[in-house]
């Protein structure tokens, strides 16, 4: 898709935040982080809402900003949907939360960083004093696969006080489906580095060109780094499985799984902050290569069940180059926080 033209255009100012937050990491990671903000044409930003973009997993906020082959940047695709009057104008911000490990999971480690509560607690307050948009009742997080993961976790964590809207595309849930298998072939990378995880993040660093098992390798370091950190091992990293034969080790696998949405939606709590959100949105294709739509469908059921409202779509694609969802998601978060 080529840029749409006649449309007026926003602009994109960048920030850059000092983190008491992330200040603890063990990656090592900066603790003075970028953010895009986007504000639409002929606005300052003041008493608009705002969204928050949680990107996937290897990339960055900024990269959402960047230009775009063959098709549209975020604010590309805001100008359009803006201009062309299927959504009401909002402020989108676009936070740097890349890490050593490649990604981020947009919740609290202390090996990877305090994330949630930088994006919490100091994002959101210094962009709302600089630009007066957002502020209670008015601000939504979106993202997809981490990002999506993302969004859907603060809904459950954050939903009606922090925010009042998400939308979740191809979100990492149903961790059995998603995860387990991948043990087995992150063993068998690991195993050409003697089964040692500094060996192979630090051969991974060196380059000069990782391999395609490798990017799957980090990824899986990644979550666990996340979801499981040990101050005592080699930058918080631990599997949940015996590194010779791949048996789950009990109580570190609880730790995973109770991130996993499908558990933390079984919460009463977490189930009354979703029905307090102004609109929840969660989509995946019907041919995602991770196993996302298992469960997404088993969200789904949830919801429906529990009485949750929010909209729920597939979509005939996989895992990959899906940022045309947006047209369906941003509209409307972005009319259900104007609508207030």
């Amino acid at each position: 898709m080529r840029r749409s033209r006649g449309v007026p255009q926003g602009r994109v100012e960048t920030l850059w935040i000092e983190s008491e937050a992330l200040a603890s990491n063990l990656l090592g990671d900066p603790t003075r982080r970028r953010v895009d903000v986007y504000v639409p044409a002929e606005e300052t930003g003041s008493g608009l809402p705002l969204l928050v973009d949680l990107v996937g997993f290897t990339s960055g906020g900024p990269a959402h900003t960047n230009w775009k082959a063959y098709g549209e940047n975020v604010p590309e695709r805001l100008d359009r949907l803006i201009g062309m009057g299927a959504m009401p104008p909002g402020v989108v911000a676009f936070p740097d939360c890349y890490t050593r490990l490649g990604g981020n999971q947009y919740i609290d480690s202390s090996a990877v960083g305090r994330w949630e509560t930088f994006l919490v607690s100091e994002m959101l307050p210094h962009l709302e004093a600089q630009f007066g948009c957002g502020g209670p009742g008015r601000r939504g997080v979106f993202g997809k696969s981490s990002g999506g993961f993302g969004a859907l976790v603060h809904a459950l964590r954050h939903g009606g006080t922090v925010w009042n809207a998400a939308a979740c595309h191809s979100g990492d849930m149903g961790f059995e489906l998603l995860y387990r298998a991948d043990f087995c072939n992150g063993l068998r990378t690991l195993d050409e580095h003697d089964l040692s995880i500094e060996n192979f993040i630090r051969k991974f660093e060196e380059g000069p060109k990782p391999k395609d098992n490798d990017w799957h390798t980090i990824l899986l370091l990644a979550q666990a780094a996340t979801f499981d950190p040990d101050p005592e091992s080699y930058l918080g990293i631990r599997l949940p499985v015996d590194l010779r034969t791949c048996e789950l080790i009990p109580n570190r696998w609880e730790n995973w799984l109770r991130w996993d949405p499908l558990q933390l939606v079984q919460d009463p709590a977490c189930l009354d902050r979703l029905k307090s959100l102004r609109a929840l949105f969660v989509d995946c294709g019907t041919k995602d290569q991770y196993n996302l739509v298992y469960g997404a469908r088993r969200l789904h059921a949830i919801l429906e069940r529990e009485g949750v409202p929010h909209i729920y779509e597939e979509f005939p694609d996989n895992h990959s180059s899906t940022d045309y969802r947006m047209d369906r998601s941003l509209p409307i978060l972005a009319t259900a926080l104007t609508n207030t």
